[in-house]
């Protein structure tokens, strides 16, 4: 028997087939939708592999319905709930690296380079400006 399927519904589906664009969702024994990778995290998907693999149960969200239901789009970020989503952020922002001593010795390193540059380059303007004096 086949479901019904409405816009915003939330529905458990099985991962059947990964693409490089997204993830084919079964979501009853004739019914298929796309996660497009954009959907698939709230943060940055690289390669669709690293969050959800071939035989994954997921909670989907029905995006749209197009083509008498040939045609599903499906969410797996917006089938979670507002606080899991709020708190996947939070922990990205936690995860990300802090200013440390390798970025100071980078950033002086550069700050180096830059002067250097600066010095030889007034050199030249002062050659090139003494050279048009002649």
């Amino acid at each position: 028997m086949a479901i019904q399927i409405n816009v915003g519904d939330i529905i458990e589906g099985k991962v059947v087939q990964i693409k490089p664009f997204g993830a084919f969702i079964q979501l009853d024994e004739r019914i298929r939708g796309l996660v497009h990778i954009s959907q698939v995290s709230n943060s940055y998907v690289k390669e669709i592999t690293d969050v959800i693999n071939v035989g994954d149960k997921v909670s989907v969200k029905v995006l749209t319905v197009e083509d008498n239901g040939n045609k599903i789009s499906l969410s797996i970020k917006q089938a979670q709930p507002q606080e899991k989503r709020g708190a996947e952020n939070q922990k990205k922002f936690e995860q990300e690296p802090s200013f440390s001593q390798d970025n100071e010795k980078t950033n002086s390193h550069l700050e180096n380079l830059l002067k250097e540059f600066t010095r030889q380059s007034n050199e030249r303007h002062a050659d090139i400006n003494k050279r048009l004096k002649r």
